[in-house]
């Protein structure tokens, strides 16, 4: 999952830093994400993974690293 997410950033996020040196844990509005570019990377990620993020989920947070993004989708996918 973690390089899917890491692809939709790559081709969504429009990031200053190479998506493949970042971590997982790596701050992805420091690396160049912006409120805009994240609307993108959302969309695009609930295509991917045929979910909806609901309105307690559109923070800041839940789209800062790689690993926020992918706990939001498992709580979405597994319905925790």
């Amino acid at each position: 999952m973690i390089e899917d997410i890491r692809n939709i950033l790559k081709e969504h996020g429009r990031l200053s830093l190479d998506t493949a040196s970042l971590s997982e844990e790596s701050d992805l509005y420091q690396a160049g994400l912006t409120s805009h570019a994240s609307v993108n990377v959302m969309l695009a990620l609930e295509g991917k993974f045929d979910i909806e993020f609901p309105d307690r989920m559109l923070k800041r947070g839940v789209f800062e690293s790689m690993s926020s993004i992918r706990a939001a989708i498992e709580e979405l996918t597994t319905g925790s």
